[in-house]
């Protein structure tokens, strides 16, 4: 049945925008993991703007699942089939990773951020995807 998988979806993408909501509005837990570093430092300081984007496109992949699971003839028909395609591409895009610091394919091994990408961020992403692809080709 197509909308559990497209609910279990909504649900992970709403943590996510909250966990970079929290990040927006101040808040740190979970952040000192959630930046790939080099030597120590990190190698980008996220902008909050940029953060906030993310947690708004998050929510917008919540609704865009919901939407092709639960109500697939509700509206443009053609709009959740494309949004599920793109999220699935683009998370299958960093579950691979860059093939330096994310994704399956790393180079850079041994850091807080790498170990939490190899057991999570990447497999997690992995699903998302498998999940959305799934969603975009039923019926």
């Amino acid at each position: 049945m197509i909308p559990i998988p497209s609910f279990i979806l909504a649900v992970v993408f709403v943590i996510l925008s909250v966990i970079h909501f929290h990040w927006v509005f101040g808040g740190t837990w979970g952040l000192e993991n959630a930046i790939p570093k080099l030597d120590g430092e990190p190698l980008f300081k996220p902008r909050k703007i940029l953060t906030l984007i993310v947690a708004v496109a998050l929510l917008a992949g919540a609704v865009i699942s919901v939407w092709r699971g639960a109500f697939p003839n509700l509206g443009q028909t053609w709009m959740p089939r494309v949004g599920t395609w793109v999220i699935a591409t683009v998370f299958a895009l960093r579950a691979v990773g860059d093939f330096r610091y994310c994704g399956f394919f790393k180079r850079v091994r041994g850091t807080a951020f790498a170990r939490n990408d190899s057991l999570v961020y990447s497999p997690l992403c992995a699903v998302v995807s498998g999940m959305a692809l799934w969603l975009a080709v039923s019926y």
